[in-house]
């Protein structure tokens, strides 16, 4: 394929996508690409998770809709484990329209190539909605996640990416606000961080929904960064990729 009419390429050559380097995390190196595929049913991590959810893990082929009250990046940590098994792809990791900049140390302790990010930080709800589609779309992507905010979207919108989420092979993640709860959506699988390792299922297509998850500290890394143990400013507000609810 010409390099110029690959979706992911245009998404690159932008100016404000800012691409890992290993340069840029004190010498981690890896690939950023390869034609490696995860399996169906990526297992997320935790085993509580695994059991509830139809695929025993992150379904492939749709799009996962995360809902939380804050910013959604607290809700990253659900991923962790995946990002960590999805590295061994060597494909890139695409985070649009972050609310924070990735905390490079954190996810690098958790077993993440920091030289696989991709920050895409669009201009316009058009520009969100077209980087999104453009890097399902790409077969150069491993993951996707992706910050829709509190903004109202229609069906329609919501259904391109599901679409695009469905012929790929990518793991593709919607942070959305709980506001958006009582809406439709095409998304396979809604989950909402509604306390403290918790995790409602709103919404399993081929499974059990309306039922609560709790997350057992038994599934954490010993003496590795958890979903819930954050660094800070010093005037106590979040830092990093994974900072927020």
């Amino acid at each position: 394929m010409n390099p110029a009419n690959n979706p992911l390429e245009q998404v690159m050559r932008r100016r404000d996508t800012w691409r890992g380097h290993p340069s840029d995390f004190h010498g981690l190196t890896g690939p950023a690409n390869s034609d490696r595929h995860h399996p169906a049913g990526l297992p997320t991590g935790f085993g509580e998770l695994d059991a509830a959810l139809v695929h025993e893990g992150w379904p492939p082929g749709t799009s996962i809709e995360v809902l939380s009250d804050g910013c959604g990046m607290g809700a990253m940590g659900l991923f962790l484990p995946a990002m960590e098994k999805l590295s061994a792809q060597g494909r890139w990791q695409a985070f649009i329209a972050p609310p924070f900049t990735p905390y490079a140390p954190l996810l690098a302790a958790r077993g993440v190539d920091t030289g696989q990010v991709l920050l895409v930080h669009p201009k316009s709800r058009e520009d969100l909605l077209w980087s999104t589609e453009q890097a399902l779309r790409s077969t150069t992507c491993s993951a996707v996640f992706s910050w829709l905010g509190a903004a109202d979207y229609r069906y329609s919108e919501l259904r391109k990416l599901q679409l695009a989420a469905a012929d790929s092979d990518t793991l593709a993640v919607l942070f959305r606000a709980s506001s958006a709860a009582g809406n439709h959506a095409p998304a396979g699988l809604r989950l909402q961080m509604r306390e403290y390792r918790k995790v409602h299922i709103l919404k399993q297509r081929g499974g059990k929904q309306g039922r609560d998850v709790s997350l057992s500290p038994a599934d954490d890394i010993p003496e590795q960064p958890q979903l819930w143990e954050l660094p800070a400013y010093s005037d106590g507000s979040p830092v990093g990729a994974l900072a927020g609810t």
